[in-house]
């Protein structure tokens, strides 16, 4: 078969490797028919997760076909369509109990295309099948769900509920990027009075009103000072950090309210200035997180009842073989206006079925 496969800084491939095969018990082996690539894939391609080892299959989102399965798997089985969390669960460990699955400690957490071969490929082999993959409605589409695997639970869990949103807030949400915007969507659910979001590109910001935002502001120009004038010099209740780089980050310090919550959900590859000393008296909550995809049920459900605006965020499709083709797109998003990329469709070649 062919991946996407990450041979170091700035260096990837589309190329042949090996067919995956069942290695545990508890494994599943799925065709992948929508796969999509992750500002965190643009990370690990900069150099800033040097856990990845050149070699490693790049993706961690999917949806496909189960075409096998270990003997130790009991809730799906081939022929199921399936969506492949970004996040893998042994089920047993303290954390798994908790279900904090992103902290697992028994083999799971996030490994997908990071400690071990992604979905970006035509097929992918899955840890702990049984709380790693979900059956999909019929209802939902490849290209809607494969955006449960990662992007809104992780806007869903580590901006929202981490910033404990509540009816009444405002809600400032620095970065409208694929995360950003779904962080207003999912925030929206919690009638917040306003929203408001900053970005440097102006087709983001337009991205934002249409999934909600009451106000833009350009990061350039005093996004801060609006949001005072917003608040009566208060500051935002819940400020969602949706970049991952020092400058907005800092920026979030300072828009939030004594009392209030910041929520970083961007992935940082540098050190960021916590300002303790304008910080340490206002009651200030501070949180990070990697997404545990405890809520992707609900998210699916309510996909499935049409609550989630998934689609307008795909602005690219994509088949397989031109996944170069999309990181570039992707890469270049300020020029090509593109929010998510979504690659697959296409017909595969069956790959052998080996017995465990």
């Amino acid at each position: 078969m062919k991946g996407c496969v990450f041979h170091g800084p700035g260096q990837s491939a589309w190329e042949e490797i090996p067919d995956p095969a069942v290695k545990e018990p508890t494994d599943a082996v799925v065709r992948v028919d929508a796969v999509t690539i992750c500002g965190t894939d643009l990370h690990i391609l900069s150099g800033d997760v040097p856990e990845v080892r050149p070699g490693t299959v790049l993706g961690h989102e999917a949806v496909g076909e189960i075409v096998e399965v270990g003997g130790d798997v009991r809730t799906v089985r081939p022929g199921d369509r399936v969506l492949v969390s970004c996040i893998s669960a042994c089920g047993r460990c303290r954390y798994c109990r908790k279900s904090a699955y992103g902290q697992c400690r028994g083999g799971g957490g996030w490994i997908l295309g990071h400690l071990i071969d992604g979905t970006q490929a035509e097929y992918v082999r899955v840890p702990f099948a049984d709380l790693s993959v979900h059956v999909l409605p019929s209802a939902v589409t490849s290209k809607d769900a494969v955006l449960l695997a990662d992007i809104f639970p992780t806007s869903y869990e580590v901006g929202v509920l981490n910033g404990h949103v509540r009816p009444g807030d405002t809600v400032a949400v620095v970065g409208a990027g694929p995360i950003g915007l779904a962080a207003i969507a999912t925030a929206r659910l919690f009638a917040p009075e306003r929203i408001v979001s900053v970005d440097l590109v102006a087709s983001r910001l337009e991205a934002a009103k249409r999934l909600g935002a009451d106000a833009v502001a350009d990061a350039r120009e005093e996004p801060e000072q609006l949001i005072a004038d917003l608040t009566d010099g208060l500051g935002a209740d819940v400020v969602i950090e949706a970049v991952g780089v020092p400058e907005t980050f800092e920026m979030c310090t300072r828009m939030v309210r004594p009392g209030g919550h910041v929520a970083n959900v961007g992935v940082h590859g540098k050190p960021a200035t916590l300002h303790l000393e304008d910080l340490w008296s206002k009651n200030v909550t501070i949180t990070t997180g990697l997404v545990d995809t405890h809520s992707t049920p609900t998210l699916l459900r309510m996909a499935a009842a049409g609550r989630l605006p998934t689609a307008q965020l795909v602005t690219h499709t994509f088949p397989l073989d031109r996944m170069e083709e999309a990181y570039d797109v992707f890469a270049r998003a300020a020029d090509t206006g593109a929010l998510k990329v979504v690659l697959g469709e296409q017909p595969h070649e069956e790959v052998a079925v080996r017995a465990v």
